[in-house]
């Protein structure tokens, strides 16, 4: 058995990786040379590094906060470990003096970042799995990267940090709240814009869902100009990309956020794991594949991401 925080390299070899596809068909012969890799927390199999490439590729492709946000990837670390953020500084100094940076050693920042396991579970007809030509490899990487993406941009987003990442809109360590308004009007709109120091509306996106994107297309100000400016679908110049898991505009939501999410961090923490279960459907003519991944997220940097509360008449 391995212990979580080993680094699988056994998972490059050529046999580890025949044997794990034939056990994925459910060829329990191909059991016994695995065996021992069988992770001692899930019961799983680390995926064989060609197929963790290719999940890998595809998560980015398919998560949102994968491309906006900045993946680290820590997955030799142990089960807690911290991020540490700060003000980087340029001062000028006098010809012979040196820059004083013991002034900014204190000037650091410490969030934990955890853990916290991610399960999917996917099934598939026998027929498909039985036969030969069936590209098995890649129709399960496809399947579990699309399961892991939508529940991880929902945790990114609303994520209560309780067993799962801390979203942008968590009460004290996500996003903070730029204004609170009843509406969403044009001049709320841009003081939101305005909120942002000039460092994250450099690269910053607008984030809301289709209903609060709808609403904002036909928002103009006293002269009849729109904000959005469909061309090339944009708000004051800055992308706006759309996510499922944001609010509508009702009383107490955050529907709308703005700022550079970089500096939300998506902490990928150890290799994803699958182990098949072919008993458990077998009435049913199906094999199961049931999937773990361990990953955390946080905002690093509030100021970073602002958003507008939606208050009471």
């Amino acid at each position: 058995m391995y212990t979580p925080d080993d680094r699988p390299s056994y998972t490059r070899t050529g046999e580890y990786t025949k044997n794990f596809w034939n056990l994925m068909r459910a060829n329990q012969y191909a059991l016994g040379p695995i065996e021992n890799y069988r992770s001692t927390d899930t019961g799983t199999f680390a995926l064989p590094k060609s197929a963790e490439t290719a999940l890998g590729m595809q998560l980015a492709k398919k998560s949102l906060f994968r491309r906006l946000g900045t993946v680290v990837n820590a997955k030799g670390s142990g089960y807690r470990m911290y991020a540490k953020d700060s003000d980087d500084t340029a001062q000028w100094v006098p010809e012979g003096e040196q820059l004083p940076i013991h002034d900014g050693q204190k000037d650091f920042t410490r969030m934990p970042l955890d853990r916290h396991k991610l399960g999917a579970l996917v099934k598939l007809d026998e027929d498909f799995v039985n036969d030969a030509s069936f590209d098995l490899e890649g129709h399960l990487v496809g399947r579990f990267a699309k399961s892991f993406a939508k529940a991880e941009d929902g945790a990114f987003i609303a994520g209560t940090g309780i067993a799962m990442p801390t979203g942008l809109l968590h009460a004290t360590a996500g996003a903070q709240e730029a204004l609170s308004a009843p509406s969403l009007t044009y001049a709320n709109v841009v003081s939101l814009y305005l909120s942002l120091k000039d460092e994250y509306r450099e690269g910053g996106t607008w984030l809301m869902n289709d209903k609060t994107a709808l609403a904002l297309r036909t928002l103009t100000d006293e002269s009849g100009n729109h904000i959005w400016r469909e061309t090339d679908d944009s708000i004051l110049g800055k992308p706006v990309v759309y996510s499922e898991h944001m609010p509508d505009i009702v009383e107490g939501t955050m529907p709308i956020l703005f700022g550079d999410f970089s500096y939300y961090w998506v902490i990928d923490r150890k290799p994803v794991g699958i182990n098949v279960l072919r008993e458990r459907f077998l009435l049913d003519h199906q094999v199961g594949y049931l999937g773990f991944e361990f990953l955390d997220g946080k905002l690093i940097r509030q100021e970073a991401v602002k958003g507008i509360r939606i208050a009471a008449e």
